[in-house]
């Protein structure tokens, strides 16, 4: 079902991205809900088939908040992708329970390629920002394995800002086990989860920037009622996933590598001035010094 998602957005990359979006927002919205808990299980990870910096990517990224609007849907929320905007979040929630919060969200969603994240990949003082006065939550959604493993300023920054720090694989765990919002189920404890971490007194400010994922591991399978051993032989059957993606990535690499080296030498010049946007360099320039010259 993820394969077929990809399929979506690759014929829709070139049509108008406001037409495509609405077309991909009805996929996904329409689909049934095991086919679309497959995708949960796997949009966290872009493919590496999808062209970096392209219209494509930008429409994944755009699938992303439509996927994990429905899943806040699913966990009893009301929830919607925004419209794109500079300076905003992607994804609104509001508890419809009678709890009487609401959240801003952002769903973040990683190559096996990208190495060296930052602090500046998630955004975390944007997103606290983003919440504005209207809103209690803020809640980031990304890779569970690709969040910083040992020390990051994110961590520290989601303590002191109240950033609650989710995982798509929380995110599958708690559809996969039918968990959502009821009058006698509350889940703001979970999107709140970050201001009662910084209140732990062990907690100081020199390991403030620790990676509490482990701690966000308890409260998910607290909320679930999941015993900490099945708790965790999920959380490998997702890292089991990912492993297999590692592999068919690779392949796609491979395969490419295979290509090239049949391409004749003019093929591989042409490439060349391609990839490193020559063209384009030379009529920036030019551009330029036209103007200069009105």
């Amino acid at each position: 079902m993820f394969e077929k998602l990809i399929n979506q957005i690759k014929e829709l990359s070139t049509i108008d991205f406001k037409e495509a979006t609405e077309k991909i927002r009805k996929y996904i919205d329409e689909i049934s809900e095991e086919d679309f808990k497959e995708i949960v299980k796997q949009i966290g990870t872009i493919p590496e088939n999808i062209e970096h910096d392209s219209t494509e990517e930008k429409l994944y990224s755009k699938a992303s908040d439509i996927v994990l609007a429905r899943c806040f849907r699913l966990l009893g929320l009301a929830s919607r992708a925004l419209d794109e905007r500079a300076d905003s979040a992607d994804i609104l929630a509001e508890s419809i329970s009678g709890y009487k919060y609401s959240l801003v969200a952002d769903a973040k969603c990683f190559r096996l390629s990208r190495t060296a994240k930052n602090q500046k990949d998630f955004k975390v003082s944007n997103l606290s920002d983003w919440r504005g006065s209207e809103n209690e939550y803020a809640v980031l959604v990304a890779p569970y394995f690709q969040y910083p493993q040992s020390t990051s300023q994110i961590y520290s920054k989601a303590l002191e800002n109240n950033v609650c720090l989710l995982s798509w694989e929380h995110i599958s765990i708690l559809l996969e086990k039918n968990v959502k919002e009821t009058e006698s189920l509350s889940l703001e404890s979970l999107w709140n989860a970050s201001q009662m971490i910084a209140r732990d007194k062990s907690l100081s400010f020199a390991n403030a920037k620790c990676c509490f994922l482990p701690k966000m591991d308890v409260y998910v399978a607290k909320k679930i009622g999941l015993p900490e051993v099945q708790y965790r032989s999920m959380l490998n059957d997702y890292k089991r996933l990912i492993t297999y993606r590692g592999k068919t990535e690779i392949s796609y690499w491979n395969g490419c590598i295979e290509e090239i080296k049949k391409f004749t030498k003019e093929k591989a010049i042409e490439e060349l001035i391609k990839a490193k946007k020559l063209q384009e360099k030379i009529n920036a320039i030019s551009q330029y010094i036209d103007k200069l010259n009105r």
